[in-house]
């Protein structure tokens, strides 16, 4: 499938961003890369198969944009605060900016998806359970949920706001927010094998997480020989996006 490259001015980040854009109508997919990466990913690791055939079929159209984690999360070099400000300033572009745009181009009226591996699943998760009035799916594979660990052990209120093992403990099951977030398909995978000691154990604190405060969502558990990599990936989204286009929650 042929993409189409898309240039969007955003006035929150002050710089024209850069996504590639495939399909054509159906829910607006945000696709969010890994660590450093950008729109191209998606397709140049072999994704788009794995989509297929709600790409095809009109049901899907994939946003994938491009990361700031070299200026954000991997900028190790800068202050950890300016690090963490300059994300959020990223979240509202995705969130205020980007998202409007997604669904006036396809036309869609409800709520969105978003999906990532590694860091595109942290980032990816952190939109959905933030914001479940915008989005209402998420796949989630291979994503580390404690940010204290990606930021070395720094914590203050902007690490805390994307790191869910932190946050999702202190709601209350009477909060309505948890009704939002129960409104949603949302799936979080990780494998046993090699590169993902720190996947499991975030997801684990994760799910404990969930149960704690009633939240429901998928968590699965692969096997000893599913590795932190692409190849796992494109089976794990081609078994998952059916399942959650289809609304079928485990």
């Amino acid at each position: 499938m042929t993409g189409r490259h898309q240039h969007f001015y955003s006035h929150i980040l002050g710089r024209d961003t850069h996504a590639m854009v495939y399909g054509h109508g159906g829910k607006p997919v945000m696709v969010l890369p890994s660590q450093d990466g950008s729109g191209q990913d998606f397709e140049g690791f072999g994704m788009l198969p794995s989509c297929e055939p709600f790409l095809s079929q009109g049901q899907i159209t994939l946003y994938c944009v491009d990361a700031i984690d070299r200026e954000t999360w991997s900028n190790y070099s800068a202050p950890p605060r300016d690090r963490m400000a300059l994300h959020e300033r990223w979240i509202a572009f995705l969130t205020r900016e980007f998202l409007p745009f997604m669904k006036a181009d396809t036309g869609w009226q409800g709520r969105a998806m978003a999906t990532g591996c590694s860091m595109g699943a942290t980032h990816a998760a952190n939109l959905v359970l933030r914001f479940p009035q915008l989005f209402d799916s998420l796949i989630a594979l291979s994503g580390a949920y404690d940010a204290s660990w990606l930021m070395y052990g720094y914590m203050d209120d902007l690490v805390y706001l994307n790191s869910p093992v932190h946050f999702i403990p202190n709601l209350s099951q009477e909060d309505p927010y948890v009704n939002a977030l129960n409104s949603c398909r949302m799936v979080f995978c990780a494998g046993k094998g090699a590169w993902e000691e720190e996947m499991l154990r975030s997801l684990g604190l994760l799910k404990a997480a969930f149960e704690g405060e009633g939240i429901h969502a998928w968590v699965d558990i692969w096997g000893e020989d599913v590795n932190h990599d692409w190849p796992w990936w494109r089976r794990q989204m081609a078994y998952f996006l059916p399942k959650v286009m289809e609304g079928v929650r485990a």
